[in-house]
């Protein structure tokens, strides 16, 4: 991992903005959910989150210079997903460490956030979200329909940017009001 931030710091300076994102996902329930297959989603989705993180935040504070740090997470770490256990759990293990890292970095002027998207268009999701049910799904959330990439960076930019710079330890959902439940 150094020899990539090594590499970065060489071709664009100091960092000043790490974004951890990192996921795989196994659709099994707690009881189906193998120790191999455990360790390898908290491998990806936490240890690479959080070392990634601890290793920008270094860099940061050794060269004295403010920043941001902006993790990844998910709604099914906000909620409990049964057929997404270990993804659930990782997740919300990134939320708690976000708040961690978030308090300890916050006086050498590092702010550590989170943005946890609900179901958004992408290569690991693109199959359900394609099927029958993934389209029922996205038409009955109160915007009526999943999200795209894009929707994403509006939150982005402000935990990135200097218009965020008194924001640290939050966690932003951006998943079209589904947490807001049924009527």
């Amino acid at each position: 991992m150094t020899s990539a931030f090594d590499a970065a710091e060489r071709a664009f300076g100091t960092v000043d903005l790490f974004v951890a994102n990192a996921g795989i996902a196994v659709w099994q329930k707690p009881m189906e959910t193998t120790a191999t297959t455990w360790r390898d989603i908290m491998s990806t989705n936490l240890d690479s989150v959080f070392f990634g993180s601890q290793e920008a935040a270094r860099r940061m504070i050794a060269a004295g210079k403010p920043g941001a740090i902006v993790t990844i997470s998910s709604v099914s770490g906000l909620v409990v997903p049964m057929v997404l256990a270990a993804y659930g759990i990782a997740k919300a293990a990134v939320i708690q460490a976000t708040k961690l890292l978030a308090r300890e970095l916050g006086p050498s002027g590092i702010r550590v956030n989170s943005i946890a998207p609900g179901w958004v268009m992408s290569e690991m999701t693109e199959e359900h979200l394609s099927s029958p049910a993934g389209q029922a799904e996205g038409a009955s959330c109160p915007l009526g329909r999943y999200g795209q990439p894009s929707d994403l960076d509006g939150p982005f930019l402000l935990l990135a940017s200097d218009a965020g710079r008194h924001i640290t330890g939050v966690t932003i959902a951006v998943e079209g009001g589904g947490l807001l439940g049924s009527p």
